[in-house]
């Protein structure tokens, strides 16, 4: 089996003059969770919708699970699933049975019930989904989208709306699947979500991939500058370095006890995005 999962060449597409993706270029190995980040507008949407084979691109050589999507056929798709940003409009029937009727479409689909209680929602199986909460509703989604047993399986925005505890509960059945084998695409607009989840973040910017590394190393982060301050004499003090624990070493070393309000600061994932997509606005050319 190919360990690359996906494998992106030039990708290109345009509407008239406008130029939503301009050359990107990635590759996603089997296992990993790999999420994408940017700004509204960005491209990745339509970055994703090429690699899910629902939209056409323009050039560029795109391969999913070995195939092409803009060409693959119904058994390429039972091997990807999707889970889309608005809730998947479903019937008025039990959870059970809702999603028993979906493994229906799939030619080695997981058993119904165990996919029901990996996904939280056992105690909830006889339950019609509007009574659901937004958490349950969205683990049901899940449900659906892995009842295939997908290679693949793409995450737009899972955890819109949710509050901190369900947002982790949430994230705890994706490392779950992805532990049993399962590569997951994130596109997400939570930063600490891609922190906590990504095994790699690419943060793609006015068409194009402006940084693709680890979470702890996307954009040089682990390699900069610590900030160390502390209050002295009165006044906040702060000293920009690349040696932090020598530094408090020697500001420690001229106090007897505690350092007043003493802080090592590293840039933030946050901070490094919005450096990366501060040039947004600027033009791509094609």
């Amino acid at each position: 089996m190919d360990e690359t999962a996906i494998e992106v060449t030039d990708l290109r597409k345009s509407y008239g003059s406008t130029h939503a993706v301009a050359g990107v270029d990635l590759r996603v190995p089997r296992g990993e969770i790999f999420s994408f980040l940017g700004p509204n507008g960005a491209g990745k949407s339509t970055t994703v919708e090429i690699l899910e084979g629902f939209r056409h691109r323009d050039s560029g050589t795109v391969r999913v699970l070995g195939e092409d999507p803009g060409r693959a056929g119904r058994r390429w798709r039972a091997r990807i699933g999707v889970v889309w940003q608005k809730e998947t409009m479903t019937p008025r029937v039990p959870v059970r049975d809702l999603v028993r009727h979906f493994a229906g479409y799939y030619p080695s689909p997981a058993d119904p019930d165990e996919v029901v209680e990996r996904v939280g929602l056992a105690e909830k199986a006889g339950a019609l989904p509007d009574v659901l909460s937004g958490g349950q509703r969205r683990r049901l989604d899940v449900a659906l989208g892995m009842i295939g047993r997908p290679e693949l399986l793409f995450l737009d925005e899972p955890t819109t709306g949710f509050d901190p505890e369900a947002r982790r509960d949430f994230w705890e059945l994706i490392r779950d699947l992805a532990g049993g084998g399962t590569t997951i695409v994130l596109t997400t607009h939570y930063l600490e979500e891609a922190e906590a989840l990504a095994d790699r973040v690419c943060v793609v910017a006015g068409g194009r991939v402006r940084a693709l590394d680890t979470p702890a190393d996307l954009g040089g982060r682990a390699a900069a500058r610590a900030t160390v301050r502390w209050f002295e004499d009165g006044r906040r003090q702060e000293i920009a370095t690349d040696t932090p624990t020598r530094t408090v070493g020697e500001v420690a070393s001229r106090f007897d006890g505690e350092v007043p309000e003493l802080t090592v600061h590293r840039p933030t994932l946050e901070e490094i995005y919005l450096g990366l997509i501060e040039d947004d606005r600027t033009e791509v050319p094609a």
